[in-house]
């Protein structure tokens, strides 16, 4: 595999970083995750508003203009695509503050530190869209700033784990009695015929996918929204299902060993996906 770092294209075992990197020490940065079908950035602009969005918020200045980030990723997708022979990517972005003495207050004329990675992009497996998943809820421990794209994932990951040691795959996480998001997804319900997610806002990050699906529900005639859901509506939800840019559609077929709806997959779910499976294959036959 073939990394970027500060400037470099060179084989992952051969990238290192200082130890006093803020990445490292502090957890001092931003990343974003990009899905490549066939060699094409999925998203590319959007995933690149959300990253400049990422870096603002935390004050780091954005490395390069839209169009250098382009030919960068271009590059690492051609370098790594005989690593998968053809096959589907994802690409990781992260960037920190850079390597400077610790201290608790930013460090003056500091580079970032600028790490990419290209992994093969493996989705949920065939049969979850036949069955469907498990989650639990959760009441929400991370930070108020959520909408920020923060390598500093450690409440994300004791929720993650926390559904795991209960035999789930995500845990749904709740504040002050409403859905905010999965623990490492988006969260989408189906209610009477109409679709509905939480809206945008500190304690959520805006999906890349969450946001093709609201757009393609328009575009379709589905009766589709942001609107707070409530605990109770969750449980009393028709459907259920998460979303992100590596697993797609996953739809949640039991909720705290409850059965969500008949505990299958249900008929706005398989559409949904549809409607995003068709979307996609029209990028891939699209021009690059």
């Amino acid at each position: 595999m073939i990394v970027y770092l500060n400037g470099q294209f060179l084989p992952l075992e051969e990238a290192r970083i200082p130890v006093l990197d803020r990445g490292f020490l502090f957890g001092d940065g931003v990343y974003e995750v990009i899905p490549v079908y066939g060699t094409k950035p999925f998203r590319l602009d959007e995933h690149l508003q959300r990253l400049g969005n990422s870096l603002a918020e935390i004050r780091i200045a954005n490395p390069h203009s839209a169009t250098e980030w382009k030919d960068l990723l271009t590059e690492l997708i051609g370098r790594n695509s005989h690593c998968y022979c053809g096959k589907d990517q994802s690409l990781y972005l992260q960037i920190t503050r850079g390597t400077a003495p610790r201290d608790h207050i930013f460090p003056d004329n500091t580079p970032p530190t600028l790490f990419m990675m290209s992994n093969p992009l493996l989705g949920s497996p065939p049969d979850v869209l036949d069955s469907g998943v498990s989650a639990i809820t959760e009441e929400d421990s991370r930070w108020e700033r959520c909408n920020i794209k923060s390598i500093s994932l450690l409440a994300n990951v004791l929720h993650r784990q926390h559904a795991l040691d209960h035999g789930a795959k995500e845990s749904i996480l709740i504040r002050d009695g409403m859905v905010t998001e999965g623990a490492a997804s988006n969260l989408f319900i189906a209610r009477n015929g109409a679709v509905i997610t939480p809206p945008k806002g500190p304690h959520l990050l805006p999906g890349i996918t969450r946001d093709l699906l609201l757009e393609l529900a328009v575009k379709h005639g589905i009766d589709a929204r942001e609107d707070e859901i409530s605990k109770q509506q969750l449980q009393d939800a028709d459907e259920i299902w998460v979303t992100s840019s590596t697993k797609e559609i996953v739809p949640v077929t039991s909720l705290n060993q409850n059965p969500v709806g008949d505990g299958k997959p249900g008929p706005t779910t398989l559409r949904m996906d549809d409607l995003l499976q068709r979307f996609k294959q029209q990028f891939r036959e699209s021009s690059p």
